[in-house]
């Protein structure tokens, strides 16, 4: 029994999270008056800090932004459950879940609150899911991620010269 949800869970959690995502498209990316009920109060909020325009249409954390990294993610999720396409899952997964920690936060932390759309906090409890599914999914690819993260090390940080024997004998 086990064997089967360590099986299956990724690609149920990968396709969840990625059905939601892809729904979520036609609010963010239509302009729908809930999206924008929902960033001009995290708008007004940032405003307040002294973050003006930061989920504006044209902000940093705009509903496009976010989007497209819903977007991005899912199609990373997907893809990544091929074979031999691990990295891209596990990819996906960390943007999932970079995502959806943001979305959580802002959900908890500012005025938007829990049911920012009146819908019994639905909004809230499937960002709250795909933030505990793609955890899961962090969790199952640990290795991979850890893979990734060494061959980026090995690409972008210069390796250090091994010590010559002039140099140890003078030391």
């Amino acid at each position: 029994m086990l064997d089967k949800v360590r099986r299956y869970a990724p690609a149920a959690f990968s396709v969840f999270a990625s059905a939601v995502f892809l729904d979520s498209l036609r609010f963010k990316f239509t302009d729908h008056p809930k999206t924008q009920e929902i960033f001009g109060r995290l708008d007004g909020w940032a405003e307040s800090l002294g973050a003006q325009g930061l989920f504006s249409h044209t902000g940093l954390f705009s509903q496009y932004a976010i989007g497209a990294a819903e977007l991005f993610a899912s199609s990373l999720l997907l893809i990544g459950l091929a074979p031999n396409m691990q990295r891209l899952h596990a990819v996906g997964a960390l943007i999932a879940f970079a995502v959806m920690s943001g979305a959580v936060s802002f959900h908890l932390f500012t005025p938007l609150g829990v049911d920012p759309n009146n819908d019994g906090g639905g909004l809230f409890a499937a960002a709250a899911t795909i933030w505990a599914t793609s955890l899961g999914l962090l969790l199952y690819r640990r290795d991979v991620l850890a893979a990734l993260a060494r061959d980026l090390a090995a690409a972008f940080v210069p390796a250090r010269p091994a010590p010559s024997a002039a140099r140890i004998a003078y030391a």
